[in-house]
């Protein structure tokens, strides 16, 4: 059952964190994390996000995020997806 979705709000600093089902790997190639940099660059584009800084592994990743106004976390994780 997905988790309840949280409220974001602007101005705050977000460590946000994804991991893949069972601890099963959600990069495969280098490709696929060239890839997810060139999402998060083009939902800056559409959404400007503050993305303080990034690291990408194979099970999982971590961004530190900071959104200008209220919703605006939420927002870009959808155009990332």
């Amino acid at each position: 059952m997905p988790r309840t979705a949280r409220a974001s709000v602007g101005g705050i600093c977000y460590h946000v964190l994804n991991r893949g089902n069972g601890r099963a790997q959600v990069f495969h190639k280098d490709g696929d994390f060239v890839a997810f940099v060139e999402l998060m660059a083009a939902a800056c584009r559409r959404l400007p996000l503050r993305v303080l800084g990034y690291c990408l592994m194979p099970n999982h990743f971590h961004l530190v995020l900071w959104p200008r106004g209220d919703e605006d976390l939420s927002l870009w994780t959808i155009a990332i997806t």
